[in-house]
C-alpha cells in the first residue's frame, strides 16, 4: 500500500494522540484543533479499514492492531525529529528551547547554578526549568531532559549518567546531646528519623565485607529534600543527606555526621530524555556541560575531612 503525504502527517498525529493520552492534549501539542485531530484519526481508520482506538468520553485505547500501528508510526515521528535535528546540528551556534525537569533541592544546589554558567556560554539556547519533586510524565509535558535519581523505567526514554553523589547519616548536635551517639548500626534502629518518602525506608551501611540493613522510623516525613535536611537540622531526627547539602551546614556546626566509619550507597545522578531528542545539538552540549561542571563542582566537596565531623560530643 502507497502511503501519501497526507497519511504520513495522519500517522505522526496518531502517535501523539497515544503519548499525549487525549485528542485534545495531542491537539494543543501539536498545535491543531481538536477537529482536526478527530479528522485525521477518522481518515486512518476509513483508509486502513481497520479499528485503531476504542474511545469514550473519559479515555482512549488502542486495539490490537493500533498497537502495533502505533509502535510503528512513533518510529516515523522520532526519525522525521531526529532529521530536524541533525539540521540543527550543522548550525554554528545553537538555538532553541530546552524545557527541564528536576527535583527541587538537587536543582536549587546543583543543577540551577550549573544552568547559570551553561546560559552564559550559549546565551541563544532559551531554558524552561521546571523544579519538582514529582516524577514528571515527560512524553506528556514535552519534555527534553528530566533529572532523576535513577534511571527509571519510563516506556521507551534513554538515561545518561550524570553524576555519582556521596551520602553520609547526620544528626543535629542538640539531638546527639540529648539521645546519643549512635556507636554501631543496631544503635540506629532505638532512633528517630526524618522519613524521606521518596526513597524505601531502609538505610544499607558497610564496612568492609559486611552490611548492614536499618529500617527507619520517626514521627516525620516529607517527600522535599531540603525539608528533610531542615527537620534534620532543626534536631528532630537522623536523616540520610547528600554531602552537598550536607556539608555547609557541618561546617557551621549545625550537623554532625553519625557513625563516620561506616560506607552509605551513592546516588546515581542521570539525564533522562525521549529518543527523539537523542541527536540533538542543544540537548547534547547540556548533557556534557552537567557532566563536567558536576565533576568538578560537586567532586570537589565529597572529600570529607574528619575536623568537620565532630564525632564525639558526649
Amino acid at each position: 500500500m502507497n502511503v501519501s503525504f497526507e497519511q504520513l502527517k495522519s500517522m505522526v498525529v496518531f502517535a501523539q494522540v497515544i503519548e499525549q493520552g487525549s485528542l485534545s492534549a495531542a491537539a494543543k501539542h501539536l498545535g491543531l484543533s481538536r477537529a482536526v485531530v478527530s479528522y485525521h484519526l477518522k481518515k486512518l481508520e476509513t483508509q486502513l479499514e481497520v479499528k485503531l482506538l476504542n474511545r469514550s468520553t473519559r479515555s482512549i485505547n488502542l486495539t490490537e492492531a493500533g498497537q502495533a500501528y502505533y509502535e510503528r508510526c512513533r518510529v516515523i515521528a522520532e526519525q522525521a525529529s531526529a532529521a530536524n535535528q541533525q539540521i540543527e546540528n550543522f548550525k554554528n551556534e545553537p538555538i532553541g528551547l530546552l524545557k527541564i525537569t528536576c527535583p527541587v533541592n538537587v536543582g536549587l544546589q546543583t543543577v540551577v547554578p550549573a544552568l547559570n554558567e551553561f546560559k552564559k556560554i550559549y546565551p541563544k539556547i532559551e531554558l524552561d526549568v521546571m523544579l519538582t519533586d514529582e516524577v514528571v510524565n515527560i512524553m506528556k509535558e514535552g519534555i527534553d531532559l528530566a533529572i532523576r535519581g535513577a534511571p527509571l523505567p519510563d516506556s521507551g526514554l534513554q538515561a545518561s549518567k550524570l553524576a555519582t553523589l556521596k551520602t553520609c547519616l547526620c544528626a543535629a548536635p542538640d539531638y546527639i546531646h540529648q539521645y546519643g551517639q549512635p556507636k554501631n548500626p543496631a544503635d540506629l534502629s532505638n532512633h528517630q528519623w526524618v522519613i524521606y518518602k521518596l526513597t524505601s525506608g531502609v538505610v544499607t551501611l558497610t564496612k568492609g565485607s559486611r552490611s548492614f540493613s536499618v529500617t527507619t522510623k520517626g514521627s516525620i516525613s516529607t517527600n522535599n529534600a531540603a525539608a528533610r535536611t531542615a527537620f534534620v537540622e532543626a534536631g528532630h531526627g537522623l536523616g540520610r543527606i547528600p554531602l552537598y547539602d550536607a556539608l555547609p551546614k557541618i561546617k557551621a556546626g549545625s550537623l554532625v555526621t553519625v557513625l563516620n566509619d561506616y560506607s552509605l550507597s551513592d546516588i546515581n545522578v542521570y539525564g533522562v530524555f525521549p529518543p527523539g531528542t537523542a541527536n540533538s545539538k542543544k540537548l547534547r552540549l547540556l548533557l556534557n556541560f552537567l557532566k563536567e561542571y558536576f565533576t568538578s563542582q560537586i567532586s570537589n566537596k565529597i572529600q570529607i575531612k574528619t575536623e568537620l565531623m565532630p564525632l564525639n560530643l558526649m
